[in-house]
């Protein structure tokens, strides 16, 4: 059974608090932070001061994605936000890759490498040992509502085959265009963690919503 990890960037920013509550008492996983900042991706959305504010509405832990150029300048900030698990990306200008993910987890935090559509799975094999989360993002980053891409899917299989190689058992999420639709392409394909925005914060019921994700993963066991 998938967890799910509802982002906020679908949420209503009005009332962030009482949303990340919502969200929470409805069942999620974990909370879904998107973090952009106009240079790596051309959306500009919140920072750590914003996470530290919706720290005190649940205790669901936040998975702080950082879709930011350099992102070694900012490991501590996030971690002192509040943000139990800090993603980067591969693709990010950054000094070294290696380094920012030890600095993730020296900072009291776990450490999740992503990577974008068109980027080959392989490239992230040298870091399977530094970190503890992958994210294969299944829309190129950078705005919300965007549809699934169903040519990453191989990747979440090939990347397992690795892990399960290393003997490493590090969980996988999948990010981008998520419904129960594709929430079942993807976990039938071995996704851990679902991200989905649109299709939780926009459902009816976020309960309805997230409980689907869940049955999404049980029908592709079955």
């Amino acid at each position: 059974m998938p967890k799910v990890a509802p982002s906020i960037l679908a949420a209503d920013f009005s009332v962030l608090g009482d949303e990340v509550r919502r969200i929470g008492e409805a069942g999620a996983d974990y909370i879904h932070i998107d973090i952009m900042d106009g240079v790596f991706v051309p959306n500009i959305t919140i920072g750590p001061p914003v996470i530290r504010s919706l720290r005190k509405f649940t205790d669901v832990p936040f998975i702080a994605h950082l879709m930011i150029s350099h992102p070694e300048r900012h490991i501590d900030a996030f971690a002192e936000s509040g943000s139990d698990i800090i993603e980067i990306h591969i693709e990010s200008d950054q000094a070294d890759p290696h380094e920012t993910l030890r600095a993730i987890r020296r900072a009291g935090c776990k450490a999740g490498l992503a990577v974008n559509p068109p980027t080959p799975i392989e490239s992230m094999f040298d870091y399977l040992n530094e970190i503890d989360l992958v994210l294969v993002m299944s829309v190129n980053p950078g705005f919300g509502g965007q549809s699934f891409l169903p040519e990453i899917l191989p990747k979440i299989p090939a990347v397992k085959k690795e892990l399960e190689e290393r003997g490493l058992d590090i969980p996988i999420e999948v990010d981008g265009g998520i419904n129960r639709e594709t929430g079942l392409l993807a976990s039938e394909a071995g996704a851990d963690i679902l991200a989905a925005g649109t299709y939780v914060f926009r459902s009816r019921s976020a309960k309805e919503a997230i409980d689907s994700l869940r049955g999404a993963g049980e029908e592709s066991k079955s």
